[in-house]
């Protein structure tokens, strides 16, 4: 496996999303929505780092199955349980890849008409965009590849490793382009 983004990197850019929300939502009471299972971890660290009062919530959903790419069909496995009327939410996710998981996510949570919805991703893969959503907080640009650690997975298993690694063997299809990481 090859290590992409270390521990200590992650650490130190979560540290900085964290003052960067925390700054944007003072004062506002938002919900942060996190999505299962991936982001989990990421939430629960980014959260540490919000100086201001705020509520969570989850919310699941499967693209993938057992592929190293989404299969294009997102279906709801878990509702939020928090009514969202009118409230601020950060929607908080592992990593964007082609983008029509979040969007679907996004879409659904307008249907119930909040005040703000801010996208968070840990990850960002641009070369794969098929949907251009607004993400306003990017931790890190990361190459088309698929990769695990620090709540990301494949077939359930990796997600323990304290950095983003790249499994030997199992890339996804690169179409080029950015072929580094780069913190937004």
């Amino acid at each position: 496996m090859r290590v992409i983004i270390s521990e200590e990197k992650l650490k130190e850019r979560v540290r900085e999303l964290g003052r960067e929300i925390s700054a944007d939502f003072r004062g506002k009471d938002p919900i942060i929505v996190s999505i299962l299972r991936g982001g989990f971890i990421f939430t629960a660290d980014l959260v540490r780092f919000l100086n201001f009062p705020h509520e969570i919530d989850f919310i699941s959903v499967s693209s993938y199955g057992g592929a190293t790419s989404s299969s294009g069909v997102v279906r709801l496995l878990r509702d939020l349980t928090t009514n969202v009327q009118g409230r601020h939410l950060l929607l908080v996710d592992d990593i964007i890849d082609t983008g029509l998981t979040i969007n679907y996510l996004a879409e659904n949570l307008r249907l119930r008409s909040p005040a703000s919805l801010t996208i968070v991703a840990l990850l960002e893969k641009r070369i794969k965009r098929e949907i251009d959503l607004p993400t306003k907080y990017v931790g890190f640009r990361i190459p088309d590849t698929f990769v695990v650690g620090y709540g990301l997975d494949f077939n359930q298993k990796y997600r323990h490793l304290p950095f983003i690694g790249e499994l030997d063997g199992i890339e996804a299809e690169s179409t080029g382009g950015n072929k580094g990481v780069e913190s937004s």
